[in-house]
C-alpha cells in the first residue's frame, strides 16, 4: 500500500535543530548529509509505513496508535491514519525521551 508522509511543524522543527546543531558543533557537510538520511528515511514510510515499532515510553502508557523507526542514534516518531503517515517528531535517541514524548503526543 503507497502512503503519503506529511511532517508536522514540530518534526520539521527538530530537524532544522539538528541541523543547526551539527553544523555549529561539527561541519556544514555533515549536517546536510544527516538531514539528507533522515528526510530519506521519512521518505520511505511511503512504502513501508507499518514495519515501525511502538515506542516504548508511550507503549508503558498504554498509548499504541504511534509507531516509530530508526536512523541510529534518532528515533522517527510517526502515526499511521487511512492511507497518510504524519511524522510527529525527530528525536535524537541518546536523550530522555519520556517527559518530551508525552509532552509532545499528548499535547
Amino acid at each position: 500500500m503507497k502512503y503519503q508522509v506529511f511532517m508536522l511543524k514540530d518534526a520539521e522543527q527538530d530537524i532544522l535543530d539538528l541541523y543547526d546543531y551539527i553544523a555549529v558543533n561539527d561541519s556544514l557537510l555533515k549536517a546536510d548529509r544527516l538531514i539528507d538520511k533522515l528526510e530519506e528515511k521519512c521518505k520511505s514510510l511511503s512504502e513501508f509505513a507499518n514495519r515501525g515499532h511502538i515506542p516504548p515510553e508511550l507503549y508503558r502508557i498504554s498509548i499504541y496508535s504511534y509507531l516509530e523507526i530508526h536512523y541510529k542514534p534518532y528515533r522517527i516518531i510517526y502515526q499511521i491514519i487511512d492511507k497518510n503517515v504524519f511524522i510527529h517528531c525527530i528525536l535524537d535517541g541518546r536523550r530522555d525521551l519520556t517527559d518530551l514524548l508525552h509532552e509532545r503526543i499528548l499535547r
